[in-house]
């Protein structure tokens, strides 16, 4: 072994012991952090990317939630656990534990997306942190996957709160403060069907404010009104 896959190893465990879970099959450890780009540039290396496990591990965080959710708010309706939920769960907030665990070094990205800063954008980062989820569901079946999304999410919970809310925020604060309105527009989309995300500007009177990603309109709209909101405090 020489001293890249020595330190590949030595990344991929600190994330394994990050998530709280030994892996039998280390090779699922392995696939949940290779990104398409270095399957693609080294096939006999990388035979398999983490989209499949992606797939499996959005499915199956969002389902843990939802019941973590359901436990701690016994009296929240249902638009509200909805809204809680898809704060847990957006890019942002992946993106956000996936740094803690160190998942950005431990990235095995094709050279292009290295030199581009793939490590630290947000969309490869939650990508990977769900294929994590959905590596140790195939490891070590849906309990294992459960306790490892309760110690990510778990501290999260009690603080969870509504970007849909930071929308309602920025329109009163900007209509008080300029009496319009704030605009979203789509910039782009990009990516396949099972995992487009989109790009969304905030305008205010035709100039850009602020911009967002998600892999929903509604959700790049959120995500481009928190970063909005973070603007115009900075600027108060």
């Amino acid at each position: 072994m020489d001293r890249t896959e020595e330190l590949e190893e030595q990344l991929q465990s600190a994330v394994a012991d990050g998530l709280g879970h030994p892996f039998a099959d280390e090779s699922l450890l392995r696939d949940a952090l290779t990104h398409r780009s270095f399957r693609n540039e080294r096939p006999g290396v990388a035979p398999r990317d983490n989209e499949r496990l992606e797939f499996l591990g959005d499915s199956v965080l969002g389902a843990r939630v939802a019941m973590m959710l359901f436990e701690a708010f016994p009296t929240a309706r249902e638009g509200e656990l909805t809204r809680k939920r898809a704060d847990l769960v957006c890019e942002a907030t992946l993106a956000e534990i996936a740094i803690d665990l160190k998942v950005g070094p431990a990235l095995r990205l094709g050279k292009g997306e290295d030199k581009s800063g793939g490590r630290t954008k947000p969309r490869l980062l939650a990508s990977a942190l769900e294929a994590l989820i959905g590596a140790v569901h195939v490891d070590g079946g849906t309990d294992a996957a459960f306790r490892v999304v309760e110690h990510l999410i778990g501290p999260r919970i009690g603080t969870a709160t509504s970007r849909r809310d930071d929308k309602s925020r920025i329109q009163e604060l900007v209509q008080a403060r300029h009496r319009m309105t704030p605009t979203y527009r789509l910039v782009r989309s990009e990516g396949p069907d099972h995992d487009r995300r989109f790009f969304v500007a905030l305008e205010i009177n035709g100039e850009v404010l602020s911009e967002g990603t998600g892999r929903s309109k509604s959700e790049a709209e959120q995500n481009a009104a928190r970063a909005g909101l973070q603007q115009l405090e900075a600027d108060a």
